[in-house]
């Protein structure tokens, strides 16, 4: 995949993410800390220069497991 492609998709998660702790104010602090902790851990992906795909497909699984935690829970 291509270093701009996998800027947008981060992006694009990183809007998302962004989106739902901005507009869900009737989020628990626990559900805010588990955002927050995806949505650093996004920003560092994108920010990190010399990745490789088994390191962005780690960084993404751990995202996914933190928003699965989340809806798993609601």
């Amino acid at each position: 995949m291509s270093r701009l492609k996998q800027n947008q998709i981060i992006d694009s998660a990183i809007q998302s993410v962004a989106s739902i702790t901005e507009s869900q104010c009737s989020l628990s602090e626990k559900d805010l800390i588990v955002f927050n902790e995806a949505l650093e851990r996004l920003q560092f992906l994108k920010r990190k220069k010399g990745k490789t795909n088994e390191q962005i497909c780690q960084e993404i699984a751990k995202v996914v497991e933190l928003l699965i935690e989340f809806f798993a829970k609601n």
